[in-house]
């Protein structure tokens, strides 16, 4: 299958206004976060983020299938000693426009380089928040298993008769295990914590992530043949995992350089 791609020019918000609703599989997107990116996209005030961004999440709502998902990769900033609360307000006025939390992932960017700062350390980590429209939504876990890991050599080695059965935590949490269902089983679940290095090769942008996030919840989300959206497309990154996993895609740029970019990214499809 060769997969439909492209990049349209504009701001999503009137952009998809194009698009017929319950379209979409899978929405991810990195959008400008609260005055960073100025010189690029003149920035949002933290004050003002919430209001700016429910006015695309809306059609973000519209155009998602009911099966579908959404993943907002974003990370709050530090102003005036104490990190702002705008990504908070952000997930509470989703849930009120109608948006389920569902998760939340943590990617852990493990090449981090070091850093000082009077009263915190560096951040090492961004928020990958996944909202639905409704609680069932696709989503298949073998897509995105791992290697068991070198700990089952060691514990699944000599079980005894408690690892046999499931047995309730004995700190009082209320979950339990039983080890032995690991047994024979070259992989498992992954955590929902993603250890992916920065991006480090220079694409002219100046926030690009690594391929390997959308990649992962790409396969997670839909299928071969669905449809992916980021509305905050950027250099391409997202258009062009999905191109590689046999998915369709469309990104939405509004600074004509960054669409040029995009377009470059997917082979010219615009």
């Amino acid at each position: 299958m060769n997969p439909q791609v492209r990049v349209d020019l504009g701001d999503c918000a009137a952009v998809l206004a194009h698009y017929p609703a319950d379209f979409f599989d899978l929405i991810i997107t990195s959008p400008p976060y609260a005055d960073r990116r100025k010189s690029s996209y003149g920035g949002v005030k933290p004050e003002h983020y919430v209001e700016w961004f429910l006015a695309r999440s809306s059609e973000f709502f519209r155009v998602l299938k009911p099966t579908g998902s959404f993943v907002l990769n974003i990370k709050e900033k530090a102003d005036k000693g104490e990190r702002h609360t705008y990504v908070i307000e952000l997930i509470l006025a989703l849930r009120q426009q109608g948006w389920l939390w569902t998760e939340e992932y943590i990617w852990h960017k493990k090449n981090c380089y070091p850093g000082k700062w009077p009263n915190r350390f560096r951040d090492a980590w961004e928020r990958c928040l996944h909202f639905t429209k409704s609680r069932t939504f696709k989503m298949n876990q073998e897509a995105v298993m791992v290697p068991v890991g070198d700990w089952a050599d060691r514990r699944l080695k000599s079980l005894g008769k408690n690892d046999t059965v499931r047995m309730a935590s004995q700190v009082g949490s209320g979950l339990g295990k039983n080890v032995s269902r690991w047994l024979d089983r070259p992989m498992v679940y992954p955590t929902n914590v993603l250890h992916l290095a920065t991006e480090c090769s220079n694409k002219g942008h100046s926030a690009a992530f690594p391929v390997a996030l959308p990649e992962w919840f790409i396969k997670l989300f839909t299928d071969p043949g669905d449809w992916v959206l980021d509305p905050f497309v950027g250099s391409g990154t997202t258009l062009k995992a999905a191109q590689n996993l046999g998915r369709h895609a469309v990104g939405i740029e509004i600074l004509p350089h960054y669409h040029a970019l995009a377009c470059q990214a997917v082979g010219g499809s615009c």
